[in-house]
């Protein structure tokens, strides 16, 4: 029986990989996919997400050299922090930072992880402050630093906090 499920399983395995495989996805291919994101309404197509989301990133690893491939994966990584899905999140960002450090949206990738997903998703302050310190150790010339600087001094703050400084900077203002 034993034998069996082992059997079955590399069967359907192979089958699958075969049938995923079969084709090199081309750029043409991923706009297609792009086009079924949205309804006729302008909605959002929710069942569509994840089958673009895995086009893009088939994509890339099927030509990672290719010029376009960082952009098709940092498109992956906005749906994946827009839809909310933190472990998809996470993997693309990874992949990112580990095969595209020299990409210029790289920063915004780890800034987008560490806000929307360490920060507000997981409320896992600790990783959103290492991502955040990343990206001020490896980018300090990117345009988000002043943001990203800002980030870290309202980390973990309570938007009732934050109300109260911004109400004390504005009377210390007047006051000049």
């Amino acid at each position: 029986m034993k034998h069996s499920l082992k059997l079955l399983s590399f069967a359907l395995l192979a089958f699958a990989l075969l049938a995923c495989g079969g084709k090199k996805l081309t750029e043409d291919d991923l706009k297609q996919a792009e086009a079924s994101l949205f309804n006729e309404d302008l909605t959002l197509n929710t069942e569509a997400v994840p089958v673009v989301v895995e086009k893009y990133c088939t994509f890339v690893e099927q030509n990672p050299d290719a010029a376009t491939a960082p952009d098709w994966l940092f498109k992956a990584l906005e749906i994946c922090v827009n839809q909310k899905d933190v472990e998809k999140s996470g993997e693309i960002c990874e992949k990112l930072m580990k095969d595209y450090p020299d990409y210029d949206k790289t920063p915004a990738g780890m800034f987008m992880m560490a806000s929307f997903i360490y920060e507000d998703q997981l409320r896992d302050l600790d990783k959103a402050r290492a991502m955040y310190e990343r990206i001020l150790a490896e980018y300090p010339e990117s345009e988000l630093i002043p943001s990203v600087q800002a980030s870290l001094r309202n980390l973990g703050k309570t938007p009732e906090e934050l109300i109260k400084e911004f109400e004390m900077i504005e009377m210390e203002d007047t006051e000049e």
